[in-house]
């Protein structure tokens, strides 16, 4: 009988592990902290668990199934209806659930659909976080040989550009990704135990020194923190976790005392800060590299076309010079992108992209496909940007042109000079494509309808005069319809399949279109001039060479004979 019991025994499964990711590394949630910062003043709160106390208890008391409007917002927090309108659709561009409504609310929904108050009060509570401050690049000389040596930008702010001398006259650079990340956690480090009070609940009957929190408040840290390693983070959240990974789906997972949480994410947070500093200091030891960059971005640089699934690892574009550069989906398909420090060049990023940033570049034109949550250019001078994108932020930069596609109002902010907007002007075949599969909407372009917040970005650490801080941004003028061109996109891959996109897909506002029918009767009035007109055989040759010459001094002066020797080349 003995025996039979040991073999059903031996037959039973064996218990769950009690941890199935024994050794989780742990991250900030950086597009959180990339994309979802708003200088808006009333936002940002000198000490965030005092202020946000009250506020979130405001929150609940008008919130309907945990959710919360604009107007809701707006009366608590004493701010605009357009701001509110704005934290809703910042929020909706950075959750970190996809099934969240408010991430795939139509623009007429997104008031109805509102806020997680969980993830309201979180994405609130970050907008105290300062951004590192640029760093010094290691070779100065190496750079200054790529931008310009005289200051870009006048006034007090004129230390926030990557592109213009500094007081110790060396260069700073975007911090790299090892050290942003650091900074992150620091301030995660710091404000954990006032962030998870934020989520918990008090246990009924014990009173407020008893707090807990259940695994659905765990999950909703997520829009601050990931789990994993690069290319294999952990989904749901709570299956990182010692306390909630082995809960049963059909069963409530037991609410666990949130100072243990808080502990065993300290814990981790401090193992994940003692690697990076080891990583950042063997590099700061080691041989100097043109880009210092984490492995992740490396990775990326080095091996385009492999395609990491975690937003940890977006592909860098960097130091780009006088050239063309083209990536097409299969490079890039699903990823985030930077484009950084990027000069008097062509870049071609044709695909469907989650976030793109574009910082400290010049000289240069962008062409982004289609970007599904938001597009970020900062600190950038004499820069065209052309793209299709769900949201745009706009930061510190000077005669700028954007030709936009984009569904929400386009945001302004910071000490920006002498910008431009202008309706998108372009297209490639699989452009429909590519923003059916991100959810940007051709029938929705509010490029016009620009939205300047203000002038001193209350997020970076640097300090700033008395009185400037209510300062508005400078806005964008719209481009004069005489000078809108259509910008032609050279069919870099005549080996694969062609899509279905044969003409812009976002419709002319009618001064522009009638400008470019204007445009266009002028040249075939041209056209048919010069063939009527009775020349002798010699002559019409010396009138053909006269536009050849003329032509070519255009393709010379304007930098676009670059462009042509990169198509022979390909």
């Amino acid at each position: 009988m003995i025996e039979e019991d040991q073999d059903l025994i031996d037959q039973s499964p064996p218990p769950p592990d009690p941890n199935p990711n024994p050794n989780p590394t742990i991250h900030p949630r950086r597009v959180s902290f990339e994309h979802g910062l708003l200088p808006i003043q009333k936002l940002v709160f000198a000490d965030p668990i005092q202020t946000l106390a009250p506020v979130k208890q405001k929150l609940a008391d008008a919130a309907s199934n945990n959710r919360v409007g604009s107007g809701v917002i707006a009366e608590a927090l004493q701010i605009s209806g357009d701001h509110a309108r704005l934290v809703l659709e910042t929020l909706g561009s950075v959750l970190h659930s996809e099934g969240d409504p408010l991430v795939g609310a139509k623009p007429e929904e997104v008031e109805s659909v509102g806020a997680d108050l969980r993830d309201l009060v979180l994405f609130l509570y970050i907008q105290s976080y300062k951004k590192l401050l640029p760093r010094t690049h290691k070779d100065s000389a190496a750079v200054a040989d790529v931008w310009p040596s005289t200051s870009a930008f006048d006034g007090y702010l004129s230390a926030l550009s990557p592109i213009q001398l500094v007081r110790s006259n060396s260069r700073r650079f975007m911090p790299s990704q090892a050290d942003d990340e650091a900074h992150q956690l620091s301030y995660l480090q710091k404000h954990l135990a006032n962030i998870i009070s934020l989520l918990a609940e008090p246990v009924e009957g014990e009173g407020e020194e008893s707090l807990v929190l259940s695994m659905e408040a765990f999950e909703h840290l997520g829009f601050l923190v990931q789990f994993g390693d690069k290319g294999s983070d952990i989904s749901p959240l709570s299956q990182a976790t010692p306390f909630f990974a082995n809960s049963d789906p059909d069963m409530p997972a037991v609410p666990v005392p949130a100072s243990q949480v808080h502990d065993w994410l300290l814990q981790n947070i401090a193992s994940a800060l003692e690697s990076i500093t080891e990583r950042i200091s063997g590099k700061e030891n080691g041989p100097s590299n043109a880009s210092d960059q984490d492995d992740a971005m490396s990775d990326a640089c080095e091996a385009p076309n492999k395609v990491a699934p975690s937003d940890r690892g977006p592909c860098l574009i960097e130091g780009v010079s006088k050239t063309s550069l083209v990536k097409q989906a299969s490079d890039l398909r699903g990823r985030s992108v930077k484009v950084v420090n990027c000069h008097d060049s062509v870049i071609y990023l044709l695909a469907p992209l989650r976030y793109a940033t574009v910082h400290g570049c010049s000289d240069t034109t962008i062409v982004l496909g289609a970007v599904g949550k938001a597009l970020r250019v900062e600190h950038c001078e004499r820069v065209h940007v052309i793209a299709a994108a769900k949201r745009v932020c706009i930061a510190n930069c000077r005669e700028c042109v954007f030709f936009l596609g984009v569904n929400q109002r386009p945001l302004i902010v910071g000490d920006n000079h002498k910008l431009q907007v202008a309706p998108y002007n372009t297209y490639y075949s699989h452009l429909e494509e590519h923003m059916s599969e991100v959810g940007v909407e051709a029938t929705i372009n509010k490029w016009d309808k620009p939205l300047a917040l203000g002038a001193v970005d209350p997020h970076d650490s640097l300090s700033h005069p008395a009185g400037v801080a209510d300062a508005q941004a400078e806005s964008a003028a719209c481009v004069d319809p005489d000078q809108f061109i259509n910008f032609l996109i050279p069919n870099w891959f005549n080996g694969e399949e062609i899509g279905s996109t044969k003409d812009n897909p976002f419709p002319l506002p009618d001064p522009y279109m009638a400008a470019q029918q204007r445009n266009l009767k002028n040249l075939e009035e041209t056209r048919q001039s010069l063939r009527e007109t009775p020349l002798e055989e010699n002559r019409k040759k010396e009138l053909s060479s006269a536009l050849h010459v003329y032509f070519k001094d255009w393709l010379y002066a304007s930098g676009n004979i670059r462009q042509l020797y990169c198509l022979q080349g390909d």
